[in-house]
């Protein structure tokens, strides 16, 4: 039978009918509000986190199954951790710490096996948002440092997407219009010779 796959991804327990989930559902004839209800049932506990779900619909009989993947390692961190975002300068500043404990729990809840190579890509992941592994929790200094880091970032990123228009007469600022040139001298010599005439007549 052939089949549509459609896969997106939801925020979890908060999939809708909006873009791109419903546009790509409606030209196939099923019934989308019983296959947003069943992803949100199945997403619930991921809530706050990007999750890819699929969608593999059977055209002949409009039967469909529902498939849903794991978040990103970095969004199960975070989730773990309860933070908002990871730090930009990772081995610099902490951003938080993780234990043994919770490193198996990613690792199982991401590969389904908490074995060395996953429990080590973990804390790959871990290191490069700047959180680490049984080192305990930040110290108020440290939690003061973060919040400084992630204000720079922050200005950092609005920097980024100002306009790079110039102050004028900068380098590497629009050039300015040039002047209007002048009549080109044989038309100069036209008008003259045309007010001589005039002043002939007078």
């Amino acid at each position: 039978m052939p089949t549509e796959k459609i896969s997106v991804m939801v925020e979890g327990g908060k999939a809708t009918a909006a873009p791109p989930l419903g546009p790509a559902l409606g030209p196939l004839g099923v019934p989308i509000k019983k296959i947003i209800d069943e992803i949100n049932n199945k997403t619930k506990g991921l809530a706050g986190m990007q999750v890819p779900v699929t969608v593999i619909i059977d055209k002949a009989t409009k039967n469909f199954e529902i498939k849903v993947g794991t978040p990103p390692v970095s969004a199960l961190i975070k989730k773990e951790l309860g933070l908002e975002k990871g730090c930009s300068e990772s081995g610099k500043v902490r951003a938080g710490d993780l234990t043994d404990e919770q490193v198996r729990k990613i690792a199982l809840a991401k590969f389904g096996s908490d074995a060395p190579r996953y429990y080590n890509m973990i804390i790959g992941s871990a290191r490069s948002m700047g959180v680490t592994v049984g080192k305990g929790p930040l110290s108020e200094a440290e939690a003061k440092e973060l919040k400084n880091a992630m204000k720079r970032a922050a200005e950092a990123k609005l920097g980024a997407a100002a306009p790079a228009a110039a102050a004028p007469g900068a380098e590497g600022a629009p050039a300015a219009a040039a002047p209007v040139a002048a009549e080109p001298k044989k038309e100069e010599k036209k008008k003259e010779e045309k007010k001589r005439k005039v002043m002939r007549g007078k």
